[in-house]
């Protein structure tokens, strides 16, 4: 086969060569797998006037995609720096068809930014949400139902606005995924109850819990494979706990938002639980799981409910890795909890929570600090969004 002794060494060193650079791929690829959630801020109010967002909001995130704006260039930027392998997008207006996300993968995302290497998501997860779904009622006790902002069934101008969306490097077993978005409020056990301060009498009244959902966006359990091993991303974006008034409706919501996740990992508790295919029940007691999202709620601070994120961050099943940044810390220098910030406006609300089981290697916030490499992504909010990927290293 070899005609002469250099040919063969030849063929033998890159025979050599040729495994060494396999083992050490796969090994990488097998090494660690990083998982994040960023709030993209991207919706209409980013690129309309206010008095559009109604009129003209629900083509407004493709005619900014279109158009290449300059914000999201700067969310491909972060995602291209930090590469996660699995990232929950929060804010990220819903389309059919994968239709902005599809524009957003090809154009931004495999094209480079700032120099920064193109990165290809080949799997990807969207589906309907309930903002700016409208309500026939009055929710918010103005004097008119008009379907939209506080009237919707959850807030929104136009329906898919504030939507979410999972982009991954592994396949996505979409037809296991269960979603959560038609759950109704008043079927969660014990569940709290809104009570108008003035009268003293329910502030949604039977007629509108009877059509009531829980989740203001959805709730997600997405999960992918990742070799031979499955991890669920249960994926979800509750309501601000503000924007509203002395009856704390919002408040109120987003503790139970963040509680369905709190019983769906609680065997003892999931039984009520029922998705939008009519199967009951949690997440199986031996599943390994992430929490991501941007849940509004910071550990004892804040406008949420007393102990609202504290439900996942105390639970039995889940880690809480802490991840923090410096840059945090000097955005709010006398908050000794400020570098565990992830907002521009000073809360700890995105969050990536590993079960137990994961064991994790590294985390982060990306908030560069004034002279390090993005910083220029953080200067203001129309040069990416206010708030601040967060990330997580698993080791496999």
């Amino acid at each position: 086969m070899f005609p002469n002794p250099i040919c063969k060494l030849f063929a033998f060193s890159c025979l050599i060569g040729a495994l060494i650079m396999t083992t050490t791929s796969t090994a990488a690829d097998q090494q660690t797998l990083r998982i994040a959630t960023f709030n993209v801020s991207m919706d209409a109010s980013n690129y309309l006037p206010e008095d559009q967002w109604a009129s003209n909001g629900d083509h407004a995130l493709l005619d900014a995609l279109n158009a290449h704006h300059p914000q999201i260039k700067g969310i491909a930027e972060i995602l291209q720096r930090v590469r996660p392998d699995i990232v929950l997008l929060n804010e990220f207006d819903y389309y059919p068809d994968h239709k902005a996300v599809d524009i957003f993968r090809e154009q931004f995302l495999q094209t480079p930014q700032n120099g920064e290497p193109a990165i290809d998501y080949p799997y990807a997860y969207t589906a309907t949400v309930n903002t700016g779904k409208p309500s026939p009622f009055d929710l918010n006790h103005d004097g008119k139902a008009a379907g939209k902002g506080d009237d919707a069934w959850g807030f929104g101008w136009y329906p898919g606005q504030y939507g979410m969306v999972i982009l991954s490097r592994y396949p996505i077993l979409t037809e296991q995924v269960r979603t959560f978005q038609n759950f109704l409020w008043q079927d969660m056990p014990n569940h709290h109850r809104v009570i108008d301060p003035v009268t003293d009498q329910p502030w949604y009244s039977d007629e509108i819990m009877a059509q009531f959902p829980l989740s203001s966006k959805s709730h997600w359990d997405v999960p992918v494979k990742v070799g031979n091993k499955v991890i669920h991303l249960l994926a979800a974006h509750p309501t601000p706990p503000v924007f509203d008034g002395k009856e704390n409706r919002n408040g109120i919501r987003n503790f139970d938002e963040i509680r369905l996740w709190a019983d769906y990992l609680s065997p003892n508790k999931a039984d009520y639980i029922y998705d939008d295919a009519g199967n009951k029940g949690g997440l199986a007691a031996s599943a390994s799981f992430v929490l991501v999202g941007d849940m509004n709620a910071g550990p004892g601070e804040g406008a949420n409910l007393p102990g609202a994120i504290e439900q996942l961050l105390e639970h039995p099943r889940v880690q809480d890795p802490q991840p923090q940044s410096a840059a945090a810390a000097a955005h709010t220098p006398n908050n000794p909890d400020a570098k565990f910030h992830t907002a521009a406006w000073r809360k700890r609300a995105d969050y990536v929570l590993p079960s137990k089981d994961l064991k994790v290697k590294d985390t982060g916030i990306f908030w560069p600090a004034q002279g390090e490499p993005g910083y220029n992504l953080m200067k203001t909010r129309d040069a990416s969004s206010d708030h601040r990927l967060v990330w997580l290293d698993i080791q496999l």
